[in-house]
This record gives C-alpha cells, sequence and structure tokens, in this order.
C-alpha cells in the first residue's frame, strides 16, 4: 500500500537531478560484499554508504559488479552476508513472494509464520546442533548462567540459536494437534528470514549471504503418497521457472552423506522413491554420491549464471528421520489396524498411530539467489509485473502549471483506484511511477530512462497541456519489454484497432525491434499498465 505522496528520497541516496520525483525508490549502487572481509573500510572508502569492490577478486564479481542492475540494496561492515534492502530490491523481493502466494492455493500449501530463535534443545532434538552447529548463530538468553534458578521459568537460561531452517517449526505446528490420515498431506508454506553462520570468505553478492529469505515448504504424508507429492513439486518447479523464461535448469540427486542421521534401510527408501519419481516424471538427471542433506535424500534444480557457474535454488527433501525425532504421528488408516489392535475390554479397535514421512520443499530457494540470478538473465530489465520501474514522465518545458499537472498524472497512474477520503482495497492497483521534470534536455531524459531499465517512457509537454483536460494525451513509448508484439496489440486494442505507431529508432536489445509508442490519455495508459501488469511477460 502506498504511503502519502510526498517524494520519497531516502537520506542516504545520492542526489538527484533538480526536479526529479519518484512514487517508488530510491537509487542505491549494487555492489558485491566485501563487508565480511573486514569490519574496517580502507581510508579510500571511508564514508562510503556501502562496502567497495575490491579489484583484486575474481572477475566473475568484477564483471557481475559493472553490469547495470537496479539499485537494489546495500552491504554494511556491521552485518556481513546481510543485505539492507532499498525500495527497489524489497519490491523485486515482494513480487516474487507475491506470485508464489498466488500459485499456493492451487497446490494446497497454506502459508505459516514461525519463530526466528529457538532453545538449543529444539535443536538438539532435530539433529542440528550436532550436525549443523557449526554454520549456527547461537544466542544467548537474558540472565543465562548455565545452572538452575527455581524461579525461573524451566529451560530459560539456555543457549538459543538462530534458525537456519524453518523444518522444527513446522514440526512443532504438526504436533500441536491431534491428526488423522484424512488430513494428509498437510502442506506448510513459510517466507520467514533464515540465518546461516557461513565463512566470510564465501559471502558472494546476493548469492551467498548470513540472512536471507527462503520460500520453505514442508509436506507432511504418508508413505504411500511420497511419489505423487514429489511428482506434484517438479511440475510445480517446471511451471514457475517456464514462467521466468529460466529453462536451462539441471536436476540433481543428492545421495547418503559421510555424516547422517538414521539408519540405511530408511535411506535407501527414501532414495528409492526419488529415483522412482524422477523416473516417471522423464526428467534426465544426474547424481551426486553423497551430495544429500544429514537428515535425507534429496533433488536439488541447478541454474547456471552468466559465467557458467551453478547455483542451486529449489530443491525437495525426503526426511524419515525428522518426524521420528519429534515424535510426530497421525491416526492410522482403517485397512491398517490388525486383530491384534482389537481390545476385548472395550470391545473397539484402538486407534493405531503412524509416523508421517516429512518433504522440504523450495521453489525458488533462497530469494535474494533467485533475484540475483534474474537480474543477470534479464540484464536488469525486469518483465513488467515485476519491474520496479515501470513509466516515468518526462517533462517538456518549464513553469509551474506543467510541472503540478505532470505530478498530478504520475499520481493518477501510480495509483489508479486512490480515493483520498477512504482506505483502499487490498486489491487496488498500484504501479511504478516516477516523473522526470529536471532542466536537462529530453534527448538525455530519454538516454538516462532506457540506461535505468524504464519499461515505458511517456513525453508530456506545453502542447499536451493546450489539449482539454479530459483530451490530454501523453506520447508514450515501450522502452523495454520482452514481448513487444504483444505491448502492440494491446495499444492496438486500446486506440479502437488503431495501429500504434512504431518509431524508425535502431533495434532495441530487449524488445527485439522499434520502439512501439502511441499518443494515450490518462485513462488509456491506466488501462495499458492495468492489462499487462495481470500478464506474467
Amino acid at each position: 500500500m502506498r504511503p502519502a505522496w510526498p517524494s520519497r528520497l531516502c537520506a542516504i541516496a545520492p542526489p538527484r537531478p533538480q526536479g526529479f520525483r519518484s512514487f517508488c525508490q530510491a537509487p542505491l549502487n549494487l555492489l558485491p560484499d566485501t563487508s565480511a572481509a573486514s569490519s574496517k573500510p580502507s581510508p579510500s572508502n571511508a564514508g562510503s554508504r556501502t562496502a567497495r569492490f575490491d579489484p583484486g577478486q575474481s572477475k566473475v564479481e568484477d564483471s557481475r559488479a559493472n553490469i547495470p542492475w537496479h539499485d537494489i540494496y546495500a552491504l554494511h561492515p556491521s552485518s556481513p552476508g546481510s543485505p539492507i534492502f532499498h525500495p527497489i530490491g524489497t519490491h523485486i523481493i515482494q513480487k516474487l513472494q507475491a506470485f508464489l502466494r498466488a500459485q499456493y492455493p492451487s497446490h494446497g500449501f497454506k502459508e505459516v509464520i514461525s519463530p526466528v530463535i529457538y532453545k538449543r534443545s529444539l535443536w538438539e532434538t532435530s539433529g542440528h546442533w550436532d550436525n549443523y552447529k557449526d554454520d549456527m548463530f547461537a544466542v544467548t538468553g537474558r540472565g543465562a548462567q548455565g545452572g538452575y534458578d527455581p524461579e525461573r521459568e524451566i529451560g530459560e537460561d539456555e543457549e538459543y540459536g538462530l534458525k537456519p531452517m524453518n523444518c522444527p517449526g513446522h514440526c512443532l505446528l504438526f504436533k500441536s494437534r491431534k491428526r488423522s490420515y484424512k488430513d494428509l498431506p498437510i502442506r506448510y508454506a513459510d517466507f520467514s528470514p533464515l540465518h546461516r553462520n557461513e565463512l566470510s570468505g564465501t559471502l558472494t553478492g546476493l548469492t551467498r549471504l548470513r540472512r536471507f529469505h527462503q520460500d520453505d515448504g514442508h509436506i507432511f504424508c504418508h508413505y504411500t503418497q511420497i511419489e505423487h507429492e514429489v511428482r506434484r513439486t517438479l511440475t510445480f518447479v517446471e511451471r514457475v521457472y517456464e514462467t521466468f523464461g529460466l529453462g536451462d535448469y539441471k536436476f540433481r540427486l543428492g545421495t547418503m552423506p559421510e555424516h547422517y542421521v538414521g539408519n540405511e534401510q530408511d535411506w535407501d527408501r527414501a532414495e528409492s522413491c526419488l529415483r522412482a519419481a524422477l523416473k516417471e516424471s522423464q526428467r534426465k538427471y544426474t547424481v551426486e554420491t553423497g551430495g544429500g542433506a544429514f537428515y535425507g535424500p534429496k533433488i536439488d534444480i541447478i541454474l547456471t549464471d552468466a559465467d557458467g557457474k551453478d547455483h542451486q535454488t529449489a530443491t525437495i527433501q525426503l526426511d524419515f528421520q525428522l518426524p521420528a525425532s519429534f515424535e510426530l504421528e497421525f491416526d492410522a488408516p482403517e485397512e491398517s489396524i490388525t486383530p491384534s489392535s482389537y481390545s476385548e475390554r472395550t470391545g473397539n479397535f484402538i486407534t493405531q498411530q503412524q509416523r508421517p514421512v516429512l518433504i522440504h520443499r523450495a521453489i525458488f530457494g533462497s530469494l535474494e539467489r533467485f533475484m540475483a540470478l534474474l537480474a543477470e538473465t534479464y540484464k536488469g530489465r525486469w518483465p513488467f509485473w515485476m519491474s520496479p520501474r515501470q513509466l516515468i514522465i518526462l517533462t517538456v518545458g518549464k513553469g509551474e502549471v506543467l510541472d503540478s499537472r505532470t505530478e498530478d498524472i504520475a499520481r493518477q497512474l501510480a495509483s489508479p483506484d486512490y480515493r483520498p477520503a477512504e482506505a483502499q482495497a487490498l486489491h487496488s492497483r498500484h504501479f511504478m511511477v516516477d516523473y522526470d521534470s529536471s532542466d536537462q534536455s529530453l534527448a538525455k531524459k530519454i538516454i538516462d530512462a532506457r540506461k535505468k531499465g524504464y519499461c515505458f517512457y511517456a513525453v508530456f509537454g506545453g502542447r499536451n497541456l493546450e489539449q482539454p483536460f479530459e483530451k490530454q494525451t501523453l506520447n508514450i513509448t515501450l522502452s523495454s519489454h520482452p514481448k513487444p508484439q504483444v505491448v502492440q496489440k494491446v495499444i492496438g486494442d486500446i486506440l479502437q484497432s488503431q495501429e500504434p505507431a512504431v518509431s524508425n529508432e535502431a533495434q532495441n536489445e530487449m524488445s527485439g525491434g522499434g520502439d512501439i509508442g502511441a499518443a494515450l490519455t490518462v485513462r488509456q495508459c491506466q488501462e495499458l499498465l492495468s492489462r499487462l501488469d495481470g500478464q506474467f511477460l
């Protein structure tokens, strides 16, 4: 929901040209994380708002730092590996979350919220303290002395740990009430932040962090439901990746590692289930021997970045161990009840309990890593529906009347459903709209708009003001869109089948052809933005 209308420029942002106004963000250079290497900036970087790029780092990081991405996040030595997202980065993260939230109902997931910190005893129960402690952040509670105080809550003086994953909390949710086989499968989804104490030398931009968000999901199911749920999740992954245009990805099966929990029989069963699901779905995959998690085998989805480096994004992990560790149970189906479960005293069958199987799944994996890979894929020019820079209005001429009318149009386009006297509806439309009324020439403004990756720029000047108020038009031009033919058709439909004007400018890298433009009224511009926002293009 948009706050009040005054310009929102962050105090730490560099100065913008005079007259520039924004309704969505403030800029900041996108730089890789070097803050973990040293908590003290070099003299040449004194006063810098982020850690500067070290020329001695790999060429991979150097090329990534020079990509003209949008201004997404800041880094600071006080919290290495923990990005501070600016409005642009926050917008993209929220769009990714909103996209998955829109898919969850059709895939049976319910979103939950779980604590970020748990007592050491919980991590000991889950096995993380013994197998993952070095990668966790330990926290001491108030007044912890390691002893026993009868006036203090039992276990209050325990050591705590920030969660590196959500599965123990979701196990507590499952165990919080009596479960029946009729309830299965139960599917939880969680976007809570996770913390992992990665080595400082491994921190890399947004692809390797200490604090990140993951589209974590857990499926509690009966043994007979495993293959169906895995196949369903694989289909979910493919549908999502197809939407984002990520066709070049690989499947990798990770088997039992050197350090693991449980017994080999359970591991063999789990690996067999994953192999069967991959085989039945006719998907090619490679095997990474010893590449499973300590609690179970997994299927990883691997994306390759522009430099040829592989990154694990989505994952499907099978787990027989955690349900046993937390003693999770559900009432067994009737066909599993045997004569031995009959009670002669009551004359009734005794309800038998069975252990559920846990499937860990993530579609994006780390949202920050997924966003970084998308930024490389799109070269910093985001699809319209998730773009933090959808439209900018460029003024031609000077004057208070022109500036005032331009600002008013920007407000109307940014929030078409805005009603000042009432609260806005949850489904209200909102678009990322800026305007530039600086003294720069129109040519320079257009170059700047293209450089920043705006999907559209619209020119508005004195000639437009001469038109009747309700018929005032903006000369809107497509600057960046992966499917320009779709935009051309939408504009043509809006103009009642009139062909939109096509300029003779050189072919644009993203549009694949000449720029598409037309003179549209404010209402027509609102319709254009609304129709494009409803398509994952």
